[in-house]
Parts: structure tokens; sequence; C-alpha cells
């Protein structure tokens, strides 16, 4: 890492800029990332730009800088605080060492004694990089991997071959123990393509495996293991719930990974299960999930049941290699993708060197499987007529070329009947997010974490839904609707400026008068008055 990132926050922004003017930061190897004039803003950043280095005072609006402090280290703990104040108390002092603040430093200080703390901090935060990219480290991490009969179970488990009844003895001759009572499998995928320069990518994947047994292993009782070139992990959770959580945990850990190590990660969650027994199905949903990260992205949890269109698999499904390959096209390639499938299903053994006879039972089977996949994967389509032997005699008397523009067009309409679904979906739940908002904006609780639990979704594929379709996050569009309310009640009625705030669920009405001028460039009153003036003028 080039450079590590500082954000300033200071009630008085001359100080700020002193200090932002007092050091030559890039040679003392950071950046400054932004400053911020009170604990509710500077938290804000921190959550989008996640600053290695917070140095805050102490005495502010809103949330002072011993709050921000907290707030920072419970849900960011590896981000170094620095305190910069002119508060030379003992509690003070003692609350910065309880909360493992980096320094505590009294204004006023010269640039020697500053440049001085960010030598000694960069140090500290090249080495703790450096620890974690070791090689021998790596190595011996490697060495100390689980023994060969606990990868033989996790295999045999992950494919189904343990019965129910053989549980208890696998589980007591492997010293492993699950308690549940609840379970999901993460396929953890790491990027061989895009690796940090002078590191072996097998090393990575074995750095990778380790971060995720220290942030997702304890809280989740995880076991982890390499199987088929990823990393898997078995969550326990106390309820089917918990899965919201534990996609934001996953999510967490993703963006973790690429700031720290520089991996590209994407973790795949799969369905929730009740017994040890059906981890096989959640894996194998878990894998679908991380095949999606070529629509969804990189660095990023996909969840099986917020994402993935769910497959309903039946007997008899073919078994054929390229057919399955098309299907997969459909759902998840391009075009260009797809025609290549279409083109390579038709051009195969198959359709070559058949006699007539076989040629006809070949298009049967085509047409069933096309019809099982569209029922399915729930499209609405018209290319099955009620009397399928229509289609079955249109398909036989076209010749090749024909045939394959028919299953192109078709393959291609059911890609876009797919990519319309997914639409219709969150395009869905962002209607129903906004009318909560309309209904609740009064709530002073109203908040993310509530508006995911009345959806059922984790916040990490919510909020990236919702900035998509709207263009702002949720907390921005709550904030913007609390104001167009409160400006029409500040001209509507003559309701005080603290009455307004409780009425658009601002408990403080400082903090509501800052908001609102942050919006509108005017205090309340000011803005009422211009308003209520211009309209007696007119």
């Amino acid at each position: 890492m080039d450079k590590y990132t500082v954000l300033l926050v200071d009630d008085e922004e001359e100080v700020i800029q002193v200090i932002m003017k007092k050091l030559d930061w890039e040679q003392l190897g950071f950046s400054i990332v932004g400053y911020a004039c009170n604990g509710v803003k500077a938290f804000e950043m921190v959550e989008d730009y996640q600053p290695d280095v917070v140095m805050t005072d102490i005495k502010m609006p809103y949330m002072n800088g011993m709050q921000l402090s907290h707030r920072i280290k419970t849900q960011y703990p590896d981000t170094k605080i620095l305190i910069f104040t002119g508060f030379d108390e003992f509690e003070y002092a003692k609350e910065a060492v309880h909360l493992e603040v980096e320094e505590y430093i009294l204004k006023p200080v010269n640039s020697l004694e500053l440049s001085k703390v960010f030598t000694q901090l960069k140090s500290k935060l090249d080495l703790e990089i450096s620890e974690k990219r070791n090689v021998e480290i790596l190595q011996k991490y490697y060495l100390e991997s689980l023994p060969l009969l606990q990868a033989n179970f996790y295999s045999m488990l992950m494919e189904g071959r343990i019965r129910e009844e053989e549980l208890p003895k696998f589980l007591a001759d492997y010293q492993l123990s699950f308690q549940g009572p609840f379970f999901c499998c993460l396929v953890v995928h790491t990027s061989v393509s895009q690796v940090p320069e002078g590191m072996n990518p097998v090393l990575l994947t074995i750095s990778v495996r380790k971060q995720a047994e220290e942030h997702l292993g304890t809280k989740w009782q995880a076991k982890a293991f390499p199987y088929l070139e990823n990393i898997v992990l078995i969550a326990q959770l106390g309820s089917e719930s918990e899965i919201i959580d534990l996609t934001d945990d996953c999510d967490r850990f993703c963006k973790y990974a690429r700031h720290i190590i520089g991996a590209v990660v994407t973790v795949g969650i799969g369905q929730v299960c009740g017994s040890v027994a059906g981890l096989s199905g959640s894996y194998a949903s878990a894998r679908t999930a991380v095949s999606y990260r070529v629509l969804y992205g990189a660095s990023r949890a996909i969840n099986m049941k917020e994402n993935v269109p769910q497959e309903v698999s039946k007997p008899g499904q073919t078994d054929d290699a390229r057919l399955s390959y098309l299907f997969k096209m459909i759902r998840l390639g391009s075009e260009e993708d797809i025609a290549e499938a279409v083109s390579g299903y038709l051009h195969q053994a198959a359709f070559q060197d058949r006699t007539l006879k076989q040629y006809h039972v070949d298009i049967m089977e085509m047409i069933s499987a096309l019809y099982r996949f569209a029922i399915n994967q729930e499209i609405r389509t018209e290319v099955f007529p009620e009397n399928m032997k229509v289609l079955y005699a249109r398909l036989l008397d076209m010749d090749k070329a024909a045939l394959e523009k028919w299953l192109t067009d078709t393959s291609l309409s059911f890609h876009e009947e797919l990519l319309d679904a997914r639409n219709r979906s969150t395009k869905s739940f962002v209607s129903k997010a906004k009318e909560y908002v309309h209904n609740n904006y009064a709530d002073e609780m109203l908040s993310l974490d509530g508006v995911c639990q009345v959806l059922g979704v984790s916040n990490s594929y919510f909020s990236t839904i919702f900035k998509k379709k709207t263009g702002n996050s949720f907390i921005g569009y709550l904030t913007d609707y609390r104001m167009d309310q409160a400006s029409r009640l500040l001209i509507e009625t003559n309701d005080k400026s603290y009455m307004i705030a409780r009425q658009v669920g601002y408990t403080d009405p400082n903090y509501f008068s800052y908001v609102f001028k942050r919006r509108f460039g005017v205090s309340p009153s000011r803005y009422r008055t211009e308003h209520t003036e211009g309209e007696k003028q007119q």
C-alpha cells in the first residue's frame, strides 16, 4: 500500500485547514481523504471511505469525538484513531486508553511533533500489513492446515455421500462439532487473475482463508476448508433469520480483503438448512450464487435467496452437457455467448450423421428440455403452443440454418424475460421501501436496518439495488423526503420549527436545523420568511 488515508474531524474548519497545510502528507505516506465538522457527518464519511486513520477533536455538535471513536472502534476495529483536543482532563484520557486510541494529542501542537506521531503510526500500519502478507507466516499456516481425514470428510459432506445415521461416528472420529441448529455454506472465491504484484496466487488464497476464519469464524462458529479451488465455510446460525446478518458480514469481509491484502473476493451464500447432512444442497446453491458474479460484480457477497433465480430440478432433465451450457448462458451470458452456445449445441455429434428416426428423437428431447427450463424459471412465453405436436412438426420441417435461428431467437427471448423478471423484482422492493418511508418518515427510529427487516433482505443487497435504481442512498432518500415535508409544513402551517422537526422524525431541533440548512442553504425560519413574504407580494 503506497499511501494510507486520513479523515480529519473538527468543528473549526480553520483548525482543519492549518493541519492540512502544516504537514507534507505525501512524504509521510498519507493522503487526506476528506474532513468533517461534526461527528455525525464524520461517521457517514467513515462508512463511505473506510479511512485508515481518523484524527478527531472531542468537543463537537451532534456527536462528540469520544462517541465517534467508540462507534468507529465497534464497527471498524482496524481503523486507527488520533484524539487532537484542547481538553487536558483525566476522564477523557482514561476513556481514550480504554478505546485503544493511538495518540491523545493536546492543542496546540507543532508540525514537528505531529510529523513524529504520523511517522510512528505509518510504521505500525506497515508492520500490520506486512504481517498479513508475510510469506513465511502463510507457508507455516499452510503446513498447519486441516488434517487429511477432516478434508476428506468435508469433501464427502459437500458431495452428499454421508448418510444422516453415519454422522455421529464421523464427527466423533474426526473431533468435529456442529451445534447449529441451522447451517449455511459459504463459497469464498478468490480471483487468480487479479493478484497484487509479487504475491503468489496460492499464498494469496491461503491468506484469504486465514482472514475469513478470523472475521467470520468466531461469530458464526464457521468451519473452513479448501474445496474445488475455492474456500468453503460452514456457518452455524441460531435462527433462519440470521442469514441477513451473515450476508452483511460477508459483504464487509469482501471489502476488507480488497482493502488490506488486495484480493478480489466474492462470497456465495447458500440456502439455510436444518441438518449437517443437508449441507450438500446448501453448498450447491452457494456455488451457483458465486457464478452470478459475472452479473452482479466481484468483491461482494451474493445471497442465493436474494439474487439468484431459484431453479427447480426435476427427474428426466437432459444430461447433455452442451444443452446445460446453453441454459447457463441464457441465465448468465451475453447475446454473443448465447449465439455461440446454440451453435455449439446444434453442431455437436447429437445432430450430426444421425438417422431420420434418431434426429426426430433429438428434436423431441430439445423441445422437452426447453419447456422444462421455461417452466422452472417461470418464463412467460408464447413459444410453446397448446398442441406441442404443431411445434414439433414445424421444427422437423426446418433446415439446419432455420433451426439455428429459431433456437437462437427463442434463447434470446428467454434471456430477456429473465432480465425483466429480475428488474421487476428489484423495482418492487424499491417501491415498497419508498412507500414505507412515505408512511413512516415521522418515526425517529426509522432506519436502514428497520426497512431491511420489513422487506426481509440484507443491508448490503438492499443498499446496492436501491442506489442503482434511485441514484441515491436510502438514508439520503429518507433525509430528502423529510426535508421536503418540513419545507411544506413551514409554508403551510404556523408550527414552530421544533414542532415541525418532531413531525418529520427529528428529536433534536438543532440537528434538524443543521440538516435543513445543508439541503436548502438557509435556516428553517429564514426559509419560511422568504417563501411566505414572496406569496404575500404576489
